[in-house]
C-alpha cells in the first residue's frame, strides 16, 4: 500500500479525493435509507496516516537557467597540475536516439534530455486528434531544468547544467556518452538502450580535483501526460522503501516550503503520473537520496501556472542504475524487475481491486478482447455469485412491506409522545419484537448496497491507474478510462433510468411518503454525481443496474415472493384470533 507524505495544504487547492465523495454519497444513501424511523450510525473509515520519509531534509533547490539566456562560452582556463585535460564541445548540438520503443532528443549543453517521446501511446486528452506521447514538460523545462540535470548540495566552480559537453554515439546508435572536463571539474554521463525494451542503462559520475562531488539526477517540472484536466494532480515523486516494504508518494504539496529529500535503501525511486513512470533501480544496494520539488509551471496544454512535483535521484559521486521510463503495465514491469510491479498501486483497496483486473485482464486476453465486454461479463458474474446474499435482502424487504399495516399500527399507538417518553422505548421494543417474530433484519433493505460498495470502489481504482484501461474502446465509447465524448453521456443517463426502475420495482420498506419520495431522488443525484466518472465505471454500475432488475423480476414472479407475504398474513391473522379469545 502506498503512502503519502502530505503536509498542510494552505493556498494549495486540490480536489477531494474520489474515494472519499464516493464514501459521503453512500454514506448519504445510507441515512436518507434508515434515518426516519431508525438512526444508523455509519463510521467513515479513518484518514490515511501522515507518512514520515525515514530521513528527511531541506535542499536548496538550484535554478537552470535557460540554453538562450546562456552566455558565450570563454576558453577554458588552463588547467592546474594533475588535474584531467579539458574536454568540451565547441558548440551546442542535439543527438536523437529512436528505437522501437521511444524517440529521445539530447542536447550536449549539461548532457540532458529535451524530449522523450514514447511511440506506441498518445495524449489522453486529444481525443481524436492522437499524438504520440511526450513525456517532458518542454514548455516549463527551459527553467527548471531539462531531464537529467544535475543537482548538487554544494555546486561546483561550473555550471555543468550549462557547460557543453562533447558528446559521443556508439556504432549502433543507441547508446550516447557526454564527456566535460575543465579546471579540475570533470563530468561524465553515459545513457545505454535496447532496440525493444522501456529499460535503459545510465550512470553519471562527476569529481573535482579527482575527488567525487555527491549528486543527483533530476526531472523537474512535472512528467506524463498533460493533456488530460488537472494532471498535476495525479503526479507523484515516488519510491519504495525495501526495509519498510513501502511505496511513498510525495506530491508538490509535499514541497510547498522547499525542496523535501528523503534518504534510505530503496529499490526504485523517480517520478510518475497515472499511467506512466521514470524510476532508477539502483544497480548496488546501499542508500540513495530522492529529493522532491514543486515546481510552479505550465504545460502546452495548461497556460496557467501552476504546481508540479519534479523529483533528483542519486546522492553519490558516481550514480549508476537501471532506468525504466515507459507504461505502468503489470506485465511489462514484471518482465523489466518484479519489484517494479509495486509502481502499479491498488491502494486501499487492492485486496479486491487488483485481482478484480486480473480477471477482467483474463476475461479480455482469452475470450471477447474487448475490455469494455469483459466488464460486462465480469459484473454479471458477480451479481449471480451474490444473488444468494441479494435474495436473504429481497425476502426481508418484502416481509418489511407486508408488515407495514402492523408497523403503523404500532407507530400510531404511541403517536405524538416526545422522544424523551419512556414509553418511546417500549414502541421501540414492540417493533423490534415483531422484526425477530417474523424473521425480518430491519437493515436487510442496506445489503445490496454494502455489496455493491466495496466493488464499486474497486473498479474505481482500476480504472483510474490500469493503463490496459486508457485508450480501450468499446461501441461508442472511445475510452474506458475517460468519461463519453458524446453532447450528452448515454451510460450516465441511461444508469439513472434503470436505477429509477429498480427503485420502483424494489418493495417499499416504509409507509412514509416523504421517504419514498427522497428515494426517488436518490438515482438523480447518483446521476448527477458519476456524470463525470469514467466510461468504464458507469459500464459497471449500468450493468449492475440490469442485472438487479432481471433478479428483482425473477423474485416478483416466482412462489417465493407470495409465500413470504401469505406467512406475514397468516400471521397477522392468527395473532388477532388470539386477541378476540
Amino acid at each position: 500500500m502506498a503512502e503519502s507524505n502530505k503536509g498542510s495544504n494552505t493556498g494549495w487547492t486540490r480536489e477531494l479525493p474520489m474515494e472519499l465523495r464516493l464514501l459521503l454519497a453512500f454514506l448519504l444513501m445510507g441515512l436518507v435509507l434508515f434515518g426516519t424511523p431508525y438512526f444508523l450510525k455509519l463510521v467513515s473509515p479513518p484518514p490515511a496516516e501522515e507518512a514520515g520519509t525515514p530521513v528527511a531534509s531541506e535542499a536548496p533547490a538550484v535554478p537552470a537557467t535557460p540554453a538562450e539566456a546562456a552566455p558565450a562560452a570563454a576558453p577554458p582556463p588552463a588547467a592546474a597540475p594533475g588535474s584531467p585535460d579539458p574536454v568540451a564541445a565547441a558548440a551546442e548540438e542535439t543527438l536523437t536516439v529512436e528505437t522501437d520503443l521511444f524517440r529521445i532528443e539530447f542536447s550536449n549543453r549539461g548532457g540532458v534530455v529535451r524530449s522523450w517521446i514514447l511511440k506506441d501511446y498518445f495524449y489522453a486528452g486529444l481525443g481524436k486528434d492522437r499524438r504520440p506521447l511526450e513525456l517532458v514538460n518542454t514548455t516549463a523545462a527551459g527553467r527548471v531544468g531539462y531531464p537529467f540535470a544535475l543537482d548538487f548540495d554544494a555546486p561546483p566552480a561550473v555550471d555543468l547544467n550549462q557547460a557543453l559537453f562533447a558528446a559521443t554515439r556508439s556504432d549502433d546508435g543507441l547508446s550516447v556518452e557526454f564527456e566535460y572536463a575543465e579546471n579540475g571539474i570533470a563530468a561524465r554521463k553515459v545513457f545505454r538502450f535496447a532496440q525493444d525494451s522501456y529499460q535503459a542503462l545510465i550512470e553519471s559520475e562527476v569529481t573535482s580535483g579527482a575527488q567525487p562531488v555527491p549528486h543527483l539526477l533530476a526531472w523537474r517540472g512535472g512528467f506524463g501526460d498533460f493533456s488530460v484536466d488537472q494532471p498535476a494532480i495525479s503526479q507523484n515523486a515516488i519510491y519504495f522503501d525495501l526495509p519498510n516494504n513501502k511505496l511513498y508518494l510525495n506530491d508538490a504539496s509535499d514541497a510547498k516550503s522547499g525542496p523535501v529529500t528523503a534518504s534510505g535503501q530503496f529499490s526504485f525511486a523517480g517520478i510518475s503520473d497515472l499511467y506512466f513512470t521514470a524510476v532508477f533501480l539502483p544497480e548496488r544496494d546501499g542508500p540513495i537520496s530522492v529529493r522532491t520539488f514543486a515546481d510552479a509551471a505550465s504545460s502546452e496544454f495548461h497556460p496557467d501556472e501552476e504546481p508540479h512535483v519534479g523529483v533528483s535521484v542519486g546522492g553519490a559521486g558516481r550514480v549508476a542504475a537501471s532506468l525504466f521510463v515507459g507504461p505502468k503495465d503489470l506485465d511489462i514491469l514484471k518482465k523489466v524487475d518484479p519489484k517494479l510491479e509495486q509502481v502499479v498501486d491498488f491502494g486501499w483497496f487492492g485486496i479486491l481491486a487488483k485481482p478484480l483486473f486480473l480477471i477482467m485482464q483474463w476475461v479480455n486476453n482469452t475470450y471477447v478482447n474487448n475490455y469494455g465486454w469483459s466488464i460486462i461479463i465480469v459484473t454479471i458474474l458477480i451479481n449471480i455469485a451474490l444473488f444468494p446474499l441479494k435474495l436473504t435482502s429481497m425476502k426481508s424487504m418484502k416481509r418489511m412491506q407486508a408488515l407495514q399495516p402492523q408497523v403503523t399500527a404500532i407507530n400510531e399507538k404511541y403517536k405524538g409522545m416526545s422522544v424523551r417518553d419512556p414509553r418511546k422505548q417500549q414502541q421501540q421494543q414492540e417493533l423490534m419484537g415483531l422484526y425477530q417474530k417474523h424473521n425480518i433484519n430491519p437493515l436487510g433493505g442496506c445489503i445490496p448496497l454494502l455489496l455493491q460498495m466495496p466493488f464499486l470502489f474497486a473498479f474505481y481504482k482500476v480504472f483510474t491507474i490500469a493503463i490496459e484501461m486508457r485508450g480501450a474502446s468499446w461501441l461508442w465509447v472511445q475510452d474506458l478510462s475517460r468519461p463519453e465524448t458524446l453532447p450528452i453521456r448515454v451510460l450516465p443517463v441511461t444508469m439513472i433510468v434503470t436505477q429509477v426502475l429498480l427503485q420502483k420495482m424494489t418493495p417499499a420498506t416504509s409507509a412514509d411518503p416523504t421517504q419514498q419520495r427522497m428515494m426517488m431522488i436518490m438515482p438523480l443525484v447518483f446521476g448527477v454525481m458519476f456524470y463525470s466518472m469514467s466510461s468504464g465505471l458507469m459500464l459497471y454500475w449500468l450493468t449492475g443496474n440490469l442485472v438487479a432488475i432481471v433478479q428483482q423480476v425473477f423474485f416478483n414472479r416466482t412462489a417465493t415472493a407470495a409465500e413470504v407475504v401469505e406467512s406475514v398474513q397468516a400471521s397477522a391473522n392468527k395473532k388477532k384470533k388470539t386477541v378476540r379469545k
